[in-house]
């Protein structure tokens, strides 16, 4: 029990680290949950102008991630080729405290980039393929959130399908992952179906709350 406890407090405490926010304040002397869309991911720090800004907490909010899972698997390894409960636990941990970080008054971004460190960790073919479906998505439409909701949707299927031999919670982590990641972009859900939507690189990089991040 006190492994648990332990390894999911650091998952947690790694996960809320918001690097958007850091970095932005730290190079540009601004606050990002003023500017743009207000969210402290990647998307924003890039919308908002800091384009090299943008791709370092693209990178920073992945590895996050990526370090939760894998330091959960050296503190209680699995089975050869297969993740532990605790370091599936570890991941999920870890993107609820990007999307919910203590420092932010549990106010984060919407947790892409750190889910997909997780799943590079846990299964990463899935996480591959769930990140060539974003890329191809964003590719024909310039839609950033379309993009992160099209991966969301096809991460299980294919994480479910890299590891035939799962466990109970690495089922539901899954879902729970991708759903979670889906229920973040409700309002670009509403836009896009409204046509309303800003496509990344357009003029309009003022869009409201709430834009994919």
């Amino acid at each position: 029990m006190k492994l648990w406890l332990l390894t999911l407090a650091l998952a947690y405490l790694l996960g809320s680290i918001p690097f958007g926010y850091l970095l932005v304040r730290l190079f540009r002397k601004q606050d990002i949950r003023a500017i743009g869309s207000g969210n402290i991911g990647a998307t924003n720090v890039a919308r908002s102008g800091g384009k090299g800004l943008g791709i370092l907490t693209l990178l920073l909010d992945l590895l996050k991630g990526l370090a939760a899972v894998l330091i959960a698997r050296h503190l209680a390894p699995g089975t050869p080729g297969f993740p532990s409960d605790i370091a599936v636990a570890a991941g999920i941990v870890a993107v609820l405290g990007h999307i919910f970080p203590l420092w932010l008054r549990f106010k984060g971004g919407k947790g892409v980039a750190t889910a997909l460190g997780v799943f590079l960790a846990l299964a990463w073919p899935a996480a591959v393929c769930a990140l060539v479906v974003f890329l191809l998505v964003f590719a024909f439409t310039r839609y950033v959130s379309l993009a992160s909701i099209a991966a969301a949707v096809m991460l299980p299927p294919f994480a479910l399908m890299w590891m035939p031999d799962r466990s109970q919670l690495y089922v539901g982590g899954v879902i729970f992952l991708a759903l979670l990641v889906i229920s973040k972009h409700h309002s670009n859900i509403t836009r896009l179906l409204q046509g309303k939507e800003s496509r990344f690189g357009s003029k309009n990089n003022t869009p409201d709350k709430q834009v994919s991040a």
